[in-house]
């Protein structure tokens, strides 16, 4: 117990310690002068790359997907995340025990369950304005039914769920199941969302392709109950494409393959367009390229992956 004790006193001690290295509050007059100089420029370059987020070769699209790419920006909604996650990633004591738990805990439980019980990790697809421009929808429109696959928090559903009558939920860490339902979404069981009985108007897979056993079985099951004439499925998956599972503290492969051509994020959307998507018995409505932002930890304001973001109707 005492040798516990000594390594979770060295453990924070340690964290503590290489915080205020990188904390303008220790250094000296001149260096502190010199800190700040750094971050305005970092902020500047935060500004460049905030702005490559969105960025795309248009001409090496195919010519589809050139009439119907949507440019998107760094908008309200988006930069209120940004500035939510900086600020949470200077609560040093809260940092210094959600790192303490993951450490403990990331060996038999998965990072998903873990974010959930300690309510941190949020994610962030799009804002409301994105979501209005992608589905080009105007902000009183309404509609039945939303299922949003995947839903972790419920934060992104919560965008959406404004504009449905009915709101189905699907998510496999029981700590985010249990935000799911404090926020009174009916949850669905993840072999059951298919066979309820009733027809979506929007499903929303968010990130969830390339995290999932069998993603082409995924989306053929997703047309199969989608609302046939106006249903429209709402797509996001990070790029380059690189699937994996995620199982307690391990990561695995999944077990149905789906091979994505490509080296470049155009060259991937492409290939989706052109081969994926058709098999599965979709075609592209509209695209854009987003960032996939998660909320960070005391070394990171937040985390960021590149996003190529669908709107599918049926075939």
């Amino acid at each position: 117990m005492k040798l516990f004790l000594c390594w979770i006193f060295c453990y924070c001690a340690s964290l503590i310690l290489f915080k205020k290295m990188w904390t303008a509050q220790y250094l000296r007059p001149v260096t502190r002068y010199l800190y700040h100089n750094v971050l305005n420029l970092r902020e500047n370059s935060s500004n460049c790359r905030a702005y490559q987020w969105y960025m795309c070769n248009n001409e090496n699209l195919c010519e589809l997907l050139q009439t119907v790419f949507v440019q998107s920006y760094l908008d309200s909604g988006t930069q209120a995340f940004l500035d939510q996650s900086a600020e949470k990633s200077r609560w040093i004591l809260t940092q210094l025990y959600h790192s303490l738990v993951s450490t403990i805990f990331s060996s038999f439980m998965s990072k998903t369950t873990i974010n959930g019980w300690l309510g941190r990790g949020a994610m962030f697809v799009f804002s409301h304005e994105q979501f209005l421009q992608l589905l080009k929808i105007d902000p009183n429109w309404r509609s039945h039914r939303l299922l949003d696959l995947g839903a972790g928090d419920g934060g992104v559903t919560q965008i959406m769920a404004f504009h449905f009558e009915e709101v189905y939920v699907t998510e496999v860490s029981p700590t985010m199941v249990w935000h799911l339902q404090r926020k009174q979404y009916r949850v669905l069981g993840i072999n059951e969302w298919q066979n309820v009985g009733v027809r979506y108007n929007v499903i929303s897979c968010l990130n969830l392709l390339d995290r999932c056993d069998h993603p082409m079985t995924l989306l053929k099951t997703m047309k199969n109950v989608l609302e046939p004439t106006s249903g429209r499925v709402i797509l996001a998956v990070v790029l380059p494409f690189c699937p994996y599972i995620e199982s307690g503290g391990k990561w695995e492969k999944p077990l149905e393959s789906l091979e994505v051509n490509g080296y470049t994020w155009e060259e991937q959307v492409n290939y989706f367009t052109t081969h994926v998507f058709p098999e599965a018995g979709f075609a592209v409505e509209a695209l854009t390229k987003l960032p996939y932002l998660c909320e960070g930890d005391m070394y990171n304001d937040y985390y960021v992956l590149h996003d190529a973001v669908f709107v599918l109707r049926p075939l």
